[in-house]
């Protein structure tokens, strides 16, 4: 509705005082010729308010606005409101992303030195319906809920819906529930939400949707839990064997809280051998227990027996799983391995094989050997191994064998590698058969004494130069000390840049020649290698793209390389790729 406040006289007559009488002069009037409307508008969007004025053209225009009769402050107020009339006789505003707080009276005033003149109108703001009120639980049972709740305001848009939304302890947030009537129409204020757990708290709100969209939801209810029944849920993963001799070990996944029903949840576990008719059964209070053992000296070794676990709680008995089948426990080897082999690869590395026990299925099975060695000198230290794990029990004279680890291999697995061991060092080394029931009796023990230890000194004085696109590397022979063992070879070791894997050429000469373009930048190391493993590796050498067909390396020192350039390069730190 818009509404006129003060228009002036359809003339003005403006006088002019002075010592001496001038004559009046007329002035045509101030009128706003916006026509009159009520503003309807949505949320979110936005609204031009206009006031657009004729006037007497020698007068000045002031524009001022006014919102519920307040006094709008152009730039502030969230900058909502902006002022778009481009006119001199156009005071237009622009309201913009309008919100419900935006309804009500805007009055456009304006005035000149001679008259004033102002208009109303009432901006209606459509939105989602304002959040319902007094939600309360009237009745429940064990899986329904009967809820009644109050209208919020509509907004200036009719109710069309309501969405009813649960949370409990175990919930992630809100979630939607199924209710009765499945849609809940704007004019209803009661539903039943059905589908819930027993036993469970719960909490419940409420949402208005109207053709505008959906409103912030009520305020939740006051807790209310569902009634208890039986339970209805079986353990998951029913499974189990190992353990120990005439134990028959059965596990499973807990059942969680919401679904137990009811206070005094626990787990009747059942089982027979196959064969037998009746059922043995156990009852397991702890709803948080996921494990049985039952234990008889009657159990044979490896004996198939039927499982199912049920469930119960203070209301009765539940349901129980399906049947399944889980062994007792095994009974551990009772033989040692035999024909045991130690062979020494290098210094850090022994090699292990021995004959594979035969697998009785009826009492016992073999799932793999467990080692334990003897060090006549050094520390006690964990030793890295080859796929199946072996654990060997090594230590000074000082020391006690019991104090030795033990590591395992898995499967029939009837030889291993073992690594990171000390050079010239002598090893005594044992082997068991193990399986769930627990470990055999021990081999006999073998020694074995590791190789000499690789050359510690790096290859020096290499010199190297390049004719078309090969390399060619000379060096002096490395000497090994006495505690080492005699160099056989060498490697070479190079590659394009620092990131990328290196190539290996192996030579039992102190020179070797590399087919290699000239338009890349290479990284060269050199090592000695003997029975006793690899040596200690060069400087890294750094050979820079070549521009001319030729280039000549010696050993002193670095310089700039171009065409017929020589480079000396030293090699005195030991270091490697």
């Amino acid at each position: 509705m818009v509404t006129l406040l003060h228009v002036s006289l359809c003339s003005v007559w403006q006088f002019e005082l002075s010592n001496h009488s001038t004559p009046m002069r007329e002035t045509e009037p101030t009128i706003i010729t916006t026509q009159p409307a009520t503003l309807d508008i949505t949320v979110g969007e936005s609204v031009v308010l206009p006031c657009q004025v004729s006037h007497d053209p020698s007068l000045e225009l002031k524009f001022t606005w006014f919102f519920n009769e307040q006094l709008i402050h152009f730039g502030s107020n969230g900058g909502f409101f902006e002022k778009v009339g481009g006119q001199h006789s156009a005071g237009d505003i622009m309201i913009r992303n309008i919100q419900l707080g935006h309804a009500g009276k805007y009055t456009c005033a304006v005035q000149t030195k001679v008259d004033s003149i102002s208009i109303a109108v009432d901006l209606v703001v459509r939105g989602p319906p304002g959040p319902p009120t007094s939600i309360q639980v009237e009745e429940i049972t064990d899986t329904t809920a009967s809820l009644s709740w109050r209208p919020g305001p509509d907004n200036h848009s009719p109710i069309t819906a309501y969405t009813i939304q649960a949370r409990t302890p175990f919930s992630l947030g809100w979630q939607a529930v199924t209710t009765v009537p499945e849609v809940v129409g704007g004019h209803q204020l009661t539903a039943t939400v059905i589908d819930l757990s027993p036993w469970v708290e719960y909490e419940f709100r409420v949402l208005a949707s109207n053709r505008v969209g959906t409103g912030e939801p009520s305020k939740p209810s006051k807790q209310a839990r569902t009634k208890s029944t039986t339970p209805k849920v079986t353990p998951a993963n029913v499974s189990g064997g190992g353990g120990s001799r005439s134990e028959l070990v059965i596990t499973w996944e807990p059942v969680p809280e919401e679904l137990q029903n009811g206070p005094g949840f626990g787990y009747v576990v059942a089982f027979r051998p196959h064969g037998a008719t009746g059922w043995m059964q156990a009852a397991v209070p702890s709803p948080e227990t996921s494990r049985y053992v039952f234990k008889n000296e009657s159990i044979q070794p490896f004996s198939p027996f039927h499982v199912k676990v049920g469930v119960y709680n203070n209301e009765g008995e539940g349901p129980f799983g399906p049947v399944t089948t889980i062994y007792s426990a095994e009974e551990e080897p009772g033989r040692a391995p035999t024909r045991i082999r130690g062979k020494s690869l290098s210094a850090s590395e022994i090699e292990v094989s021995w004959k594979a026990l035969p697998w009785n299925t009826s009492k016992r099975r073999v799932l793999g050997y467990e080692g334990g060695n003897r060090k006549l000198l050094g520390r006690t230290h964990r030793l890295p191994l080859c796929f199946a794990a072996f654990q060997l029990r090594y230590w000074s004279r000082s020391e006690k064998e019991e104090t030795a680890s033990v590591q395992r291999t898995t499967g029939n697995q009837t030889s291993t590698v073992i690594g990171g061991l000390r050079g010239s060092t002598l090893y005594y080394i044992s082997v068991r058969a193990y399986n769930t029931a627990g470990t055999g009796p021990a081999s006999t023990t073998v020694n074995v004494t590791t190789k000499k230890p690789p050359p510690s000194q790096p290859p020096v004085k290499v010199k190297w130069n390049t004719s078309n696109s090969k390399i060619i590397l000379n060096w002096e022979h490395v000497k090994a000390l006495e505690n080492e063992s005699e160099v056989t070879g060498y490697k070479v070791l190079y590659k394009q840049n620092r990131h990328s894997r290196p190539s290996v050429m192996e030579t039992n000469t102190t020179s070797v020649e590399l087919a290699l373009p000239t338009d890349e930048d290479y990284i060269i190391q050199i090592k000695p290698f003997g029975e006793g493993g690899d040596g200690s590796s060069s400087k890294q050498i750094t050979i820079p793209k070549i521009p001319g067909p030729n280039a000549v390396g010696s050993a002193s020192k670095v310089s700039t390389l171009s065409a017929l350039s020589t480079i000396a390069l030293s090699f005195t730190a030991r270091t490697s790729l």
